[in-house]
């Protein structure tokens, strides 16, 4: 009977070797015993994860792609791992404490009943404290939720594309690189209704543009709470100004994605 753990579409789009699997389970007490979770994570983790398994890892011996290392870059291995929740409430979150406590580069493949998100995060060599080989998280990147019978069609096209055969093979680096780019282009496209993955400039383009869109929806949500709490008609006019404002040019950044 295949296990259910490796043949999710995600893995099945993957097309990785079989001399990549791991599948071991990985357990809750690991992050209890090993992270510095606040009370917030310990709730998600007990209460919202059912399952986490180590599904695959790509390594120069395994895949022939060469690692790659530099005073602040560790791409010595690539590690898939699998979540199971209960619910998708708490989904970055938990992306966040398990790429803090895993010191790889991690792909998340997080599955909610019949729905899945995928999440990466770029990591750097911590240059306070080398000596103790610990990653510092710069940047995450997270999904939509893609359902597993019946994707988008743009949701689709991410998927055909994140065959291994189509990522960069030239190191680890690259390989996990052109993975990120993907899921910027996914991202993009659930704005703009077209998948595209791009060249390297123009990802930074939509790097920085995303970091742009993230600032303008965090001041659109604290103008929205400001004008739920006012009672002045003035104030509320200039309010309402100033969201559409924002609005307009939230709209004008996602027309350059």
């Amino acid at each position: 009977m295949a296990d259910p753990v490796l043949t999710h579409p995600f893995f099945r789009a993957l097309s990785l070797p079989s001399v990549c699997v791991v599948n071991k389970p990985i357990f809750k007490k690991m992050f209890r015993e090993n992270s510095v979770l606040d009370a917030a994570d310990k709730k998600a983790l007990s209460q919202d994860v059912t399952r986490l398994s180590w599904a695959y890892t790509l390594k120069p011996e395994t895949i022939s792609i060469p690692a790659f290392t530099s005073d602040t870059l560790e791409y010595l291995e690539i590690v898939f791992l699998r979540i199971d929740l209960n619910t998708p409430n708490s989904v970055k979150r938990i992306a966040r404490f398990i790429n803090k406590a895993i010191p790889y580069p991690l792909i998340l493949l997080f599955c909610c009943e019949s729905h899945f998100a995928l999440s990466v995060a770029l990591k750097r060599i911590n240059q306070a404290d080398k000596n103790t080989n610990t990653l510092v998280v710069e940047e995450e990147w997270l999904t939509a939720w893609i359902h597993e019978e019946t994707p988008t069609n743009t949701q689709a096209l991410f998927l055909a594309d994140c065959a291994v055969q189509h990522c960069s093979s030239r190191t680890l680096y690259t390989f996990y690189q052109d993975f990120v780019a993907r899921i910027i282009a996914l991202n993009a496209a659930a704005r703009r209704g077209v998948y595209q993955r791009t060249d390297w400039e123009t990802t930074e383009n939509r790097r920085q543009i995303f970091r742009d869109i993230g600032e303008i929806e965090k001041q659109l949500a604290a103008l929205r709470a400001t004008l739920k709490q006012e009672t002045h008609f003035n104030q509320k006019l200039a309010l309402n100004m100033q969201i559409q404002e924002q609005v307009d040019h939230l709209k004008r950044l996602e027309e350059h994605l």
